[in-house]
């Protein structure tokens, strides 16, 4: 058994990761970089199956392209396979809308949607001569680690998150050989979830206080329902914009993949929905509005970003990462945003809460030793040899991309 990285070993972004045992070769992962312009992966050669972590595009946003040439198979889980059908139409509109050329079309979409296999945690999966089983990642809703089993027993993490969290519950290690693992983290921990939920929530309270608007930039895939679960504790006047909206109607057609349904569903109940500009300026007088995109780069976010940034009472609360050369970034570091193709200086109060769904570096040492792994292969991260030092007594390897390495 060996692999290759197509993508996604030595930076966190584009992965896909080739396993080859005898005649057979599994693709995992096939993700772009969503930046301006998005970067690709290295081209896969025709494999048979695309094993499919989750949704977010830096692990599946070159699906398509798989199956538009190779007529590949695709499985993931129920949640997966329709937010990741979502995510990649809204790429084709980005792609129109900053001009450049999209590496697959719409009847590449079509393509994936014929070839895809829905499948559930704990399944197995005949893949040739290796057997494929799933289980949850704890990342977001239907995310996947996958138990590769043959003459040896691999286990491919996609991202993880092993702390149980009001969304989902945390990943649970699972025995194996070799464990390809994600490395987002590593050197870094989190703070306590339950301090930065309470910081958060009193920040809120704060500025709605001094009569300003909370804005809550959050990624459409699992951080619009983190906040939400969020916020229902505090009380507040919520409006919801964005692509979350399907998003949250989508997760909750899979209630399984829920740590609690009934939750998620009573707090978006507690929220208002904006649909229509009549609505967009009612939210202007809210409590709070949490809206795409999460890196204030487009989307709904734009127009409240308009209306606020010279209200210093306001402030704007965000809850993800901020990739280098995006709005939130530019925010963080210069105190600008770039609208309407202008750097524009923001005089509202700006405030970065950490809601990983990533597990940090503690919980990955954790993880790896629960696993018991002979060998740990670190991907997905640009401070790996951080964790590789923590792991006395077993062997690591750093994978590049695009050289074979055998298991």
């Amino acid at each position: 058994m060996e692999i290759q990285f197509l993508g996604g070993a030595t930076e966190v972004g584009r992965l896909g990761m080739l396993l080859r045992q005898g005649s057979d070769t599994l693709l995992f992962d096939y993700g772009m970089l969503p930046k301006d312009p998005p970067l690709y992966p290295m081209k896969a050669p025709p494999v048979d199956r695309v094993f499919v972590s989750h949704a977010h595009l830096d692990h599946s946003g070159m699906v398509p392209w798989l199956c538009g040439r190779h007529d590949t198979d695709v499985v993931l889980t129920p949640p997966t396979s329709d937010v990741a059908d979502l995510l990649l139409e809204d790429s084709l509109k980005v792609a129109a809308a900053e001009g450049y050329d999209p590496p697959f079309d719409g009847s590449d979409i079509q393509a994936t949607r014929r070839n895809t296999r829905a499948v559930d945690f704990g399944d197995r999966v005949d893949a040739g001569s290796v057997e494929v089983t799933l289980h949850s990642a704890g990342h977001i809703p239907g995310a996947t680690m996958f138990e590769v089993n043959a003459n040896q027993t691999v286990v491919f993490t996609g991202d993880i998150h092993t702390l149980t969290t009001d969304l989902v519950k945390g990943a649970r290690p699972v025995p194996c050989d070799t464990l390809v693992i994600e490395s987002t983290y590593a050197g870094r921990n989190h703070p306590d979830r339950l301090k930065t939920q309470y910081q958060f929530l009193e920040k809120i309270r704060a500025v709605n206080n001094r009569g300003g608007l909370a804005l809550v930039p959050a990624f459409a895939v699992g951080r619009t329902q983190d906040m939400l679960l969020t916020l229902a504790a505090g009380k507040f006047d919520v409006w919801l914009d964005g692509m979350g909206k399907k998003v949250n109607n989508i997760y909750m057609d899979y209630p399984e993949y829920l740590r609690s349904a009934r939750k998620l569903r009573d707090a978006m109940n507690r929220v208002q929905v904006v649909r229509g500009e009549r609505a967009a300026r009612q939210a202007l007088e809210a409590d709070v509005i949490v809206t795409t995109s999460g890196m204030l780069d487009g989307g709904p976010v734009v127009r409240y970003l308009q209306a606020m940034r010279d209200d210093p009472r306001s402030a704007i609360l965000l809850t993800g990462y901020q990739v280098e050369g995006s709005n939130g970034r530019r925010l963080m570091d210069e105190g600008v945003v770039e609208l309407d193709g202008e750097d524009v200086k923001v005089r509202c109060e700006w405030q970065k809460y950490d809601f990983s769904a990533h597990a940090g570096h503690d919980d990955l040492v954790r993880f790896i030793e629960g696993c018991d792994p002979q060998r740990v292969v670190l991907m997905h991260g640009d401070h790996r040899e951080a964790l590789a030092e923590a792991l006395d007594g077993r062997e690591v390897l750093l994978p590049v991309e695009g050289q074979w390495y055998p298991l």
